[in-house]
């Protein structure tokens, strides 16, 4: 066995930094002993005081005058797109806080005005504005609705499983995919004539409820993100069609589905054409309808009255963004981490 003396000379043999810490050969008796345990005792300090030490600066350290230009040469179009993006915005709340002279005067006025209380009351006495907001809110909420449900379904079937007819079926959807929405407005108004919906929020939904790009979007996105084997696995465990699509297909392609949300609730808020022609009431109409009504109602077109009701138009479409951004946002990173 190895005496302390042998110990504590091999010990310090070895240093952090490469340098040999040598002490001197161990002597006999008691000498040797106090010298060998006042070794022992000076290595941790030697060892913390090295560890201790900060280690050299780099000359020339920190951002060089190269890596700050490469950075501002990076920031800058991201920023001068952003001012781009966000200036419609910003034009939007200014001509709607102005009378419509205001708006046309040079030059142009970039700053709010003092209108906007009284352009609110004339948008309010000029249209039903809350009714027609809460028939564009029905129509796009159920039809948003119907359009996860129905297109969710049909684009699982396509993605994990096998059917006759599989291929031929697919390729018509992606025919009529290609087809222009346009074609198909007469045969609609017929149809929707001869059923007696016509007038009703029934012919804005129920033609809406399904489409092909939807079910194209999902079965694409369903071919990628859930994997056979998690399948296999809830088969063995008993479940049916209903239960792999509720408990293991849903979960994973939230992200998704809240896209296909958010194009859905954005394309019906913002429909004009359809609404105008199945819609035959006046009184009964969308928000974009509604506000078509503006054009020449106080004899000539008052633009701070039309660009406050857009205004108040985009609010909820900011909502349903945020949300649906939010959401695709905290999967993406949920199965990141998982990843």
């Amino acid at each position: 066995m190895a005496s302390i003396p042998d110990l504590a000379w091999k010990s310090g043999r070895s240093g952090r930094a490469g340098k040999a810490s040598r002490v001197s050969e161990p002597r006999s008796g008691a000498a040797g002993w106090r010298s060998a345990t006042a070794a022992v005792r000076a290595w941790p300090s030697r060892n913390s005081s090295e560890s201790s030490e900060k280690p050299p600066r780099w000359r020339g350290g920190g951002v060089t005058e190269g890596s700050r230009r490469r950075g501002i040469a990076l920031h800058l179009p991201l920023i001068i797109g952003t001012v781009i993006s966000a200036f419609p915005f910003y034009w939007a709340v200014i001509m709607s806080t102005h009378s419509s002279s205001e708006i046309f005067s040079y030059p142009p006025k970039l700053l709010p005005g003092t209108h906007f209380l009284e352009n609110l009351r004339n948008l309010f006495d000029a249209i039903d504005f809350f009714g027609s907001m809460w028939n564009s809110l029905l129509v796009a909420v159920s039809v948003t609705f119907l359009v996860l449900l129905f297109d969710s379904l049909a684009a699982f079937v396509f993605a994990k499983f096998r059917f006759p007819g599989k291929g031929p079926l697919f390729g018509l959807l992606m025919v009529i995919f290609m087809v222009p929405a346009q074609l198909s407005v007469i045969p609609q108004f017929v149809l929707m004539a001869k059923i007696g919906w016509i007038g009703s929020m029934t012919a804005l939904v129920v033609p809406a409820a399904a489409n092909a790009f939807g079910i194209f979007w999902m079965r694409q996105y369903m071919k990628s993100a859930i994997p056979d084997e998690l399948l296999d696995a809830s088969r063995l465990d008993g479940a049916n069609f209903l239960r792999q699509y509720w408990h293991v297909a849903l979960p994973v392609v939230r992200p998704g589905l809240a896209f296909l949300g958010i194009f859905t609730f954005m394309g019906q808020w913002n429909d004009f054409a359809w609404p105008l022609i199945a819609l035959t009431n006046p009184d009964n109409v969308t928000l974009q309808v509604a506000l078509s009504q503006l054009n020449g109602t106080h004899g000539t077109t008052d633009y701070g009255i039309v660009m406050t009701g857009a205004l108040l138009a985009l609010i909820p479409l900011l909502i349903v963004f945020a949300i649906g951004a939010k959401q695709i946002i905290g999967d993406l990173a949920k199965g990141a981490v998982r990843g």
